[in-house]
């Protein structure tokens, strides 16, 4: 399925969200925002068919950023509101991620850049060619992390590196990030679409429901007490135990055989 800017496929349970304006390296503009809310759509109305969705990038870059192409560099300052389009558009797209129903698996194939970079950590598992590098590359236009990079950047990998990144401006190399743990895994960039969809697939075909949980709960925690995290199992176990896929994980179990999950 072809939106503005973006591709979306499917292989079996899998979704496969593709940034695709290899022109500007996949940078994100209106239109392609608007894509991508309509490919999440398109995903929503397969909600019980789609059990774990891949985002990555075509060409050679995952995504380099906002679109600056066609502003208007001669604006005067203060005459412009260059956050207006976080609101109405960015965030909206980063919250349906954050409470999308099943797990989501980003490809880094290149440059995650800006906005690019904060798309890349929304995965649940976050996998890179190691050619692709990270940038947070605001401060270079004079501008401030956004996209919800200053929320995740210091739960990943601290205040020190995370503050460091942002005023500096200097690239991440993938590997460095690794050891960092701002990513799961690296591979050779020949290797990346393969190993990607074989992880993919192996959510796909787990306990959906619980998984979403899973998500939610570690999406959750940052901000919970211990006692309100407690809760938050409890009422996600509730939910996961309620589930089909539990009574057949069970009997895998006791059968000592490999349990064929549903997602339901």
């Amino acid at each position: 399925m072809q939106f503005k800017h973006v591709t979306l496929d499917f292989d079996g349970p899998v979704a496969i969200l593709t940034l695709d304006h290899q022109e500007v390296m996949n940078a994100v503009s209106m239109d392609m925002l608007g894509g991508l809310a309509e490919a999440l759509d398109a995903i929503e109305e397969k909600k019980a068919e789609v059990r774990c969705l891949v985002v990555t990038g075509a060409g050679r870059a995952f995504c380099t950023g906002a679109n600056l192409q066609g502003r208007n560099a001669q604006a005067k300052p203060g005459r412009s509101n260059a956050g207006a389009a976080l609101e109405t558009a960015f965030h909206p797209f980063l919250r349906r991620l954050r409470n999308l129903h099943c797990p989501i698996v980003t490809s880094v194939n290149g440059p995650a850049a800006g906005a690019g970079m904060s798309f890349a950590l929304m995965g649940d598992m976050i996998l890179c060619a190691k050619s692709a590098y990270f940038l947070q590359a605001f401060r270079r236009i004079g501008l401030v992390p956004d996209c919800g990079s200053t929320w995740l950047l210091p739960r990943l990998v601290g205040k020190a590196r995370a503050i460091e990144l942002s005023l500096l401006g200097e690239k991440l190399p993938a590997e460095t990030a690794l050891q960092w743990g701002l990513v799961n895994r690296v591979y050779d960039d020949a290797a990346l679409k393969e190993e990607t969809m074989k992880l993919a697939h192996e959510l796909a075909n787990g306990p959906t429901v619980a998984l979403a949980q899973i998500r939610g709960l570690y999406w959750d925690s940052p901000e919970n007490s211990f006692e309100e995290q407690l809760n938050a199992e409890f009422q996600s176990q509730r939910i996961a135990g309620s589930t089909a896929d539990f009574k057949e994980g069970v009997s895998a179990f006791l059968e000592k055989r490999p349990a064929k999950f549903k997602g339901q």
